[in-house]
């Protein structure tokens, strides 16, 4: 019968018996570390520390992250294969009302500056 191969090839093991001695270099107390939950540690890394306290503030400025939310947001059209300021064009030609802030910040951009560049440009 098939169903006596399958039982020889998978053979199944006793879940409650071991086999091995109990390590005698451990001690054992009375408490299981199972479930215990550790305190995270804190993120004071070398490169976090700058002058002397902590340094969690991103690089980016305010204008950066406008020109992310711009990029985030669906209702102008796709950002993929456009610069920045190309697709908000495209969007005032469209008559989607763009931010203005936005076509000021990208106009007062040198054209070699990265900034112009969509947040997925070389990522996808």
């Amino acid at each position: 019968m098939a169903s006596a191969d399958i039982k020889g090839f998978f053979r199944q093991k006793k879940g409650g018996v071991s086999k091995k001695p109990a390590s005698s270099s451990r001690k054992k107390s009375g408490k299981s570390s199972v479930g215990t939950i550790c305190p995270p540690e804190p993120a004071e890394t070398p490169a976090l520390m700058a002058h002397g306290k902590v340094d969690r503030q991103d690089d980016y400025g305010d204008g950066d992250e406008k020109l992310k939310q711009f990029d985030m947001e669906m209702r102008y059209g796709p950002c993929v294969g456009l610069s920045r300021l190309e697709r908000w064009e495209r969007a005032c030609s469209m008559g989607l009302n763009p931010p203005p802030e936005i076509g000021n910040l990208l106009r007062s951009l040198s054209s070699s500056n990265p900034k112009l560049e969509c947040l997925w440009e070389g990522r996808v």
